[in-house]
């Protein structure tokens, strides 16, 4: 049986932060250790850290972690993530310099989506929107870059079939568990499913400055929770 550390006091909400920070100092620790003696690419290690940071929102809602909790550590992960764009503060994930601000958008994703959907006691929805992002886009990046071999064009960006069919397939298995696990299988849930695993392949693609981080999640998880209230009876 798993340990219920569920409720509102001290000790019960020091129980759940140290959970949830453990989770992401194993995280960064397998990807050190992949740079070190893995000699992996650094690519490769940013979408380790990409996927495994994502799956804290399983332990959120796992735990019900507080609202103020998700979102005060969206904050400060975000105000990080600026900072690094200028300081070696997250070698492995971002490089000085780096034109992207994905990681940045990627933490007040994750703020935008706690404050929506545990305000209104659906916290499958945000976990819906970030594990897309998590899942689809990390294993779209790494399936493009290793086996991508029809390349085309969205404006300046270079993007590969095999990426984002891998994203549209991801995006829809992702959604399609969630749904399956809180609502139920019926006929609504695979297609609420595969109309959010469309769109967010569409905005996938579109990925200048790593606003992707932000429209992914956002927009998978507003179609979702949208399209449940107009279908779901």
């Amino acid at each position: 049986m798993l340990p219920d550390f569920r409720g509102s006091s001290l000790q019960t909400l020091g129980y759940q932060i140290g959970i949830a920070l453990t989770w992401l100092a194993i995280v960064g620790l397998l990807a050190e250790a992949a740079k070190r003696f893995g000699k992996a690419e650094n690519e490769v290690i940013r979408k380790v850290v990409h996927i495994g940071t994502g799956n804290v929102i399983l332990i959120a809602w796992w735990l019900k972690i507080p609202l103020w909790v998700g979102v005060s550590a969206s904050i400060l992960f975000s105000a990080i993530a600026l900072l690094s764009y200028y300081m070696p503060i997250l070698p492995n994930i971002n490089g000085i310099g780096r034109k992207s601000f994905g990681t940045f958008f990627y933490a007040v994703s994750i703020g935008v989506l706690v404050a929506w959907f545990w305000s209104i006691n659906l916290p499958q929805y945000a976990a819906l929107g970030i594990l897309v992002m998590t899942w689809g886009d990390g294993l779209a990046a790494l399936i493009g870059k290793r086996f991508g071999r029809h390349v085309y064009k969205l404006w300046d960006m270079q993007k590969s079939w095999e990426g984002s069919l891998t994203m549209a397939l991801v995006s829809y298995a992702v959604s399609l568990l969630i749904l399956i696990g809180t609502i139920g299988n019926i006929w609504q849930v695979w297609l609420i499913s595969l109309v959010v695993a469309l769109v967010a392949t569409g905005l996938e693609a579109f990925s200048k400055f790593g606003i992707d981080n932000l429209t992914v999640p956002i927009g998978s998880a507003a179609i979702s929770f949208f399209l449940s209230q107009l279908l779901l009876p």
